[in-house]
């Protein structure tokens, strides 16, 4: 399968794709919410799109791969499922997210989608550690009715020779734990609820045949074993790729840093074939 993948990628056994003059440039789609445009903070605090995010990283991984590979970066910080179908936070000229990719998987010449989404149908549900129930359910259930949408709308347009792969997510709450007994429980809790809603994400990719990168897995989002001065390596992590234990007024800020989101790219690399 690996082969099979690294063969699609660079066009090997596909018409057109013998890098002859004229022949129309690769591209390596990135599709989702902010972690897909690498925003970070600023020294003011100030979240920003960056050329330092999880597909600047990938493209830099395998552009040797593919002779005259570009980048395409449609991702929308603040985006979920819902508007990356209806649009309305970001602006596109086709009107959202999902249409401009479509249209741009059936005029270029596209070997490979990446996509994160979803992160932002509960994170705003989340308030000084505590989740407010009616609104993860909320957001869980709008992700269920709208990943199926998503994932079959993209993959009858880019065909199935075309490798496309998503990510689950990090848990941004865990620094709670640093709050005493009270936030430790909340930690808890806070990774419960971000183990439910990756199963959900991978549930729906699953049943589209579409891998999923173990995000939550590389930031050790589940391991509460002892690390630092006693602290679980799940906060010690998180702490050490994302801003949120940063003091302001840069954090906190539930974006990862540039060694987050290289661990991201990393996480992605075994599902594109090159690892």
């Amino acid at each position: 399968m690996i082969a099979s993948l690294v063969i699609a990628l660079v066009g090997g056994s596909m018409p057109g794709a013998s890098g002859t003059q004229g022949a129309p440039a690769p591209y390596y789609l990135s599709l989702g919410d902010s972690l897909a445009q690498g925003v970070q903070p600023t020294a003011q605090g100030r979240s920003v799109e960056t050329d330092h995010g999880y597909s600047d990283d990938l493209y830099a991984s395998y552009k040797h791969l593919v002779k005259g590979l570009r980048l395409e970066q449609l991702g929308c910080p603040g985006e979920t499922t819902t508007s990356m179908i209806q649009g309305g936070i970001c602006p596109y000229a086709t009107g959202s997210q999902l249409t401009e990719a479509v249209d741009f998987v059936q005029t270029h010449r596209v070997r490979l989608i990446t996509i994160d989404i979803g992160a932002n149908n509960v994170d705003s549900c989340v308030v000084e550690g505590r989740a407010d129930p009616s609104c993860v359910s909320a957001g869980m259930a709008a992700a269920g009715t709208d990943l199926p949408t998503i994932v079959s709308e993209l993959r009858t347009a880019a065909g199935p020779a075309v490798p496309i792969v998503a990510m689950n997510y990090y848990d941004p709450f865990l620094p709670v734990w640093l709050e005493g007994s009270a936030g430790r429980a909340l930690a808890r809790e806070s990774v419960q609820l971000a183990q439910s809603f990756n199963r959900e994400l991978e549930g729906a990719y699953g049943a589209a045949g579409i891998p999923v990168a173990d995000v939550e897995g590389a930031f050790e989002t589940a391991n509460f074993a002892p690390a630092a001065f006693g602290i679980p390596l799940n906060v010690v992590t998180m702490c050490a790729l994302t801003w949120t234990c940063a003091p302001p007024p840069v954090g906190p800020n539930i974006h990862a840093n540039a060694a987050g989101y290289w661990v991201i790219a990393l996480a992605f690399l075994p599902k594109i074939g090159i690892l």
